[in-house]
C-alpha cells in the first residue's frame, strides 16, 4: 500500500488562490467518506502521479491528513489536457472490510492465431464490473487470446480468474472476438461500381427552349 502526504487547506479559497496553488505544483483535493468529515487538502501533483502509477486507479492509498492516516481510494479527479495538469482530486475514505463495486480494465494477453490468417481482434468490453473488498480489487483482469482462431470469441463466463472478487457482468457478455478479414473487391466489382457512379453529361439549361424557338421561327417564315 502506497503512502501520500497531504496538507489541510484552511478557510475558503478563491479561484485565484486555487490557480496560485496549482501553479506551485500542488493539487486541491477533498477527503470524505467512512469515519471522517469533509476535509479540504492539497497534495503534490508529482507525488500523486507516482502513487497512482504504483497502486493503479482502484488502489488503496494511505493518506496522511494532519496527524491522522486515512485509507482512501481515488473517487474522481479532473484533468486539464490543455495545461497537462490535474486540477482536483476526490479522495474517498473507505472501510477495508466493506465490499465495493468498481470498474477494472481488461488486459488482452498473447496474439490470436487467427490474426496470422488475416483475422482482426475486436474488443467490445474494455472494463468489467468487479465487487470485492478494497484490498482484493485487481488492478486489471488478464484475458489470454493466444488460442483464438477466426470467428472464435471469449465471453465473461470463459474467463479464468484467481482472486477474492466477483465479476458482475452478464456471463454471456462478449469480451473479445476474432472477425474474418475484410475481402478486397475484385476488378469486375470495381468496374461495376465505377460504371454505376458514372453519370450522363448534364443537359445544358435553355438548349431545348432555343431549339423550340428556332422551330417556331421557321414555321412563321
Amino acid at each position: 500500500m502506497a503512502s501520500l502526504k497531504s496538507i489541510i487547506r484552511q478557510g475558503k479559497q478563491t479561484r485565484s488562490d486555487l490557480k496560485t496553488l496549482r501553479n506551485t505544483g500542488k493539487v486541491p483535493a477533498i477527503v470524505y467518506g467512512y469515519g471522517t468529515k469533509n476535509t479540504s487538502v492539497k497534495v503534490d501533483e508529482v507525488e500523486f502521479i507516482k502513487v497512482i502509477r504504483e497502486v493503479g486507479r482502484n488502489g488503496v492509498i494511505e493518506l496522511g491528513v494532519g496527524s491522522k492516516s486515512i485509507k482512501v481510494m481515488v473517487s474522481d479527479y479532473q484533468f486539464d489536457p490543455l495545461k497537462n495538469q490535474i486540477t482536483h482530486i476526490d479522495f474517498l475514505a473507505i472501510n477495508m472490510t466493506e465490499e465495493r463495486t468498481v470498474e477494472v480494465p481488461v488486459q488482452l494477453v498473447g496474439e490470436a492465431v487467427g490474426t496470422k490468417e488475416g483475422g482482426v481482434v475486436e474488443q467490445p468490453l474494455f472494463n468489467l464490473e468487479v465487487t470485492a473488498t478494497p484490498d482484493n480489487i485487481p488492478e486489471s483482469i488478464e484475458v489470454d487470446i493466444s488460442e483464438l482462431e477466426i470467428n472464435d470469441s471469449l465471453s465473461v463466463e470463459d474467463i479464468k480468474v484467481s482472486g477474492q472478487f466477483t465479476i458482475e457482468n452478464e456471463a454471456s457478455d462478449s469480451i473479445v472476438t476474432v472477425v474474418p478479414p475484410t475481402e478486397e473487391p475484385t476488378e469486375e466489382e470495381i468496374e461495376a461500381m465505377e460504371g454505376d457512379s458514372a453519370t450522363e453529361e448534364p443537359e445544358v439549361v435553355g438548349e431545348e427552349k432555343e431549339d423550340e424557338s428556332d422551330e417556331e421561327q421557321k414555321e412563321e417564315e
